[in-house]
């Protein structure tokens, strides 16, 4: 490499400093900012849970996005019948919601009926005449993969056989899969079958025939065979490089009308339920046993709520022994019967979600909720004294039209009455789209920020200060767009969304000494940072911010100053836990370039440093399937000269060691 002599380079700094006087630096862009870092002044450590996530059974969050199941209503909670209209609400995307079977009969109509004597599970169980088919349509198979299933079955009046067929249109002979089961006998047995497709469809089509004797038919299930334990592996792998710290489950609103209880045994004798909070079938494929697996697999903390609404605390309380306690106890003999005979040791729980909200199942007037906050909480610390207990709240939360005497607001009533039954108290916000881009990108820290300083101010009343603080679990946080189109609250996340959520981690760190959890909700499809389709998963805009600041960013946090927030800029510091190097996340929320000239105080940085940006010349720019890596995270060379180089529409993050 060819080095200028330092009288060389001060020549040419120079001149390009008299170039630029003679033009104007505001011709192309705005003068250099100046933003001080004081090295010395560092905040609470960051806590690595600031970068949870959490998955509700809303939408395509889990059965859709991180199960693998394929098929729709396996159980048969709805009842199969001539009038095939399977699809009752979002018909205008390409994952409309269920609200009747989507099985069809192929054939004679009176040839399937439901009987509700001794069904296999649920009220009521399909019988399959001879010559009577049912059928799913619309799978969506990927040439070459192989797909794995099997189904519960038995005969009536005599052995049958069982045909099931995987087509995916052209030649009927070159375009399907047809397996047969001999000999189904007269109790219901487990039958396994497999296929390999020979197209890439959104339109494949499984088919269930019986033959010789009538059949009543159990469960089916058809997942692609490179599932791990039931979780989907496309889903599975970008959720691993997402890196999530910790999730929340399983709600959100669908935990109180939700019993914990029906998530546990066999998979396929559980009980199929109507979401309680949204819509569609609740499988209860995915329970206590696969959460848990699923946060093994991913390596995060888990974080399970309990049902405050038309849950109680012996529920509650028998829940945490079932997770926590031995198996001569009543909860870990249930456990072990489930075939676990270790604790899982679960430490950290949510009592209810947003009990706050009239929409919520169970919901009561403050005064009533926090004596059942502290019954609850009181009968889950008798099981176990080592919880770490979320409490509901939600800051200036008032409903006078129920509770017209509530004068405190939720947060400050919970606090109030529940502060000693809980230890951190949780917090949600969303954010809908602004038309001006720079409003749009700093609402999330806005609102962080107002959650905040609103906490401080609540418990310094009410004599909560230093190791009487109470944190703030952002437990819910994210935009919420109109559009579903990735299935129920699927919207879509573009490169400004990106920007306003680094914003919103940048206000995170800033407030370290009082937020010390967040779980961006809802991870998958429902508001996620990655979205899937029946066959591929990629990462949304969003997903990226939350990865890059994860990997990169420092955990000790620094002063920084200088920066107005008006022009779209957002500036944050911290040191990496080793103090051998600096870490600077910088949000460039404007359409020009921009120079930052740092004045860093109480460190010396290297000149050689490292820098990752993500960028486009478009603040509407979408990754999707067909373009998944239209929005990235890019690498690159950094020679730090006192000043930082900064691009539209960008979020750049710098790794500068010190000397």
């Amino acid at each position: 490499m060819h080095h200028q002599h330092p009288r060389v380079r001060f020549i040419l700094s120079l001149a390009f400093v008299l170039g630029l006087a003679s033009r104007g630096v505001g011709a192309d862009q705005p003068a250099p900012l100046v933003v001080k870092v004081e090295a010395s002044r560092t905040g609470a450590e960051i806590n690595p849970f600031i970068y949870g996530q959490f998955i509700e059974h809303l939408g395509r969050c889990i059965y859709g996005g991180i199960w693998a199941e394929m098929l729709e209503d396996r159980k048969f909670y709805y009842p199969v019948t001539g009038r095939y209209a399977p699809y009752t609400s979002l018909q205008n995307t390409r994952f409309p919601v269920v609200g009747s079977s989507p099985w069809e009969i192929a054939g004679a109509t009176d040839q399937v009926t439901m009987v509700t004597d001794h069904p296999f599970v649920g009220r009521h169980t399909p019988r399959i005449q001879p010559g009577a088919a049912i059928v799913q349509n619309d799978l969506g198979v990927v040439a070459n993969r192989e797909y794995v299933g099997y189904l519960w079955a038995r005969s009536e009046g005599g052995p049958a056989t069982i045909h099931v067929t995987l087509s995916w249109g052209g030649d009927p002979h070159a375009g399907m899969q047809s397996v047969e089961i001999k000999d189904v006998g007269p109790e219901y047995a487990k039958y396994a079958f497999s296929f390999r497709a020979g197209d890439t469809v959104d339109s494949a089509r499984f088919e269930v025939i019986a033959t010789g004797h009538p059949v009543r038919l159990g469960t089916v299930s058809l997942m692609p065979a490179d599932n791990v334990r039931g979780l989907r592996a496309d889903t599975l792998a970008l959720l691993k490089q997402l890196g999530g710290t910790m999730y929340r489950w399983p709600g959100g609103n669908f935990v109180s009308g939700y019993d914990w209880r029906d998530g546990l045994g066999d998979r396929d004798r559980r009980p199929p339920r109507k979401n309680p909070a949204w819509t569609g079938v609740e499988h209860n494929d995915f329970g206590l046993h696969e959460f848990l697996d699923f946060c093994r697999e991913v390596g995060a903390e888990p974080v399970i709520a309990v049902n405050t609404g038309f849950g109680d605390e012996h529920s509650a309380a028998l829940e945490v022994e079932y997770c926590n306690r031995g198996s001569d106890t009543a909860g870990g003999a249930m456990r072990a019967k489930n075939g676990v005979e270790r604790p899982f040791g679960v430490r950290y729980w949510c009592v209810g979600n947003e009990m706050w909200g009239p929409w919520q199942l169970g919901f009561m007037q403050l005064s009533h909720y926090t004596q059942k906050h502290n019954l609850v909480a009181d009968a889950m610390w008798r099981v176990d004294p080592s919880l770490k207990l979320i409490g509901s709240g939600q800051l200036g939360h008032k409903n006078p039209k129920y509770d017209p005497d509530e004068k405190r607001g939720w947060s400050e009533g919970m606090l109030a009455e529940c502060s000693s039954r809980m230890n951190l108290i949780s917090e949600h916000f969303y954010c809908d789209k602004k038309p001006d881009l720079v409003e749009h990108t700093r609402q999330i820290a806005v609102e962080i920020r107002k959650k905040a300083e609103g906490e401080r101010r609540a418990q310094e009343r009410l004599g909560l200060a230093g190791e009487k603080r109470i944190p703030i679990a952002m437990d819910e946080w994210n935009y919420w767009g109109g559009d579903a189109a990735y299935g129920e609250a699927g919207c879509t996340y573009d490169l400004a969304d990106a920007l306003g959520i680094a914003a919103g981690l940048h206000e995170f760190f800033r407030n370290s000494d009082i937020i010390s959890m967040a779980h961006y909700a809802q991870t998958v499809n429902v508001l996620g940072c990655i979205k899937t389709t029946k066959t591929t998963a990629f990462l949304d805009a969003t997903a990226l911010p939350l990865m890059l600041y994860r990997r990169r960013f420092g955990t000790i946090p620094v002063a920084v100053s200088g920066v107005p927030e008006s022009e779209g800029l957002d500036v944050a510091a911290a040191w990496t836990a080793d103090r051998r190097a600096l870490t600077i996340g910088v949000v460039n929320a404007s359409k020009q370039p921009r120079t930052i000239r740092l004045e860093v105080a109480g460190a010396n940085p290297s000149s050689a440093g490292k820098s990752w940006v993500i960028s486009g010349n478009d603040a509407g720019l979408k990754n999707s399937p067909g373009k998944p890596g239209l929005l990235a995270i890019a690498e690159q060379g950094l020679t730090f000269d006192g000043s930082i180089e900064v691009a539209p529409l960008s979020i750049k993050l710098v790794q500068l060691p010190v000397n």
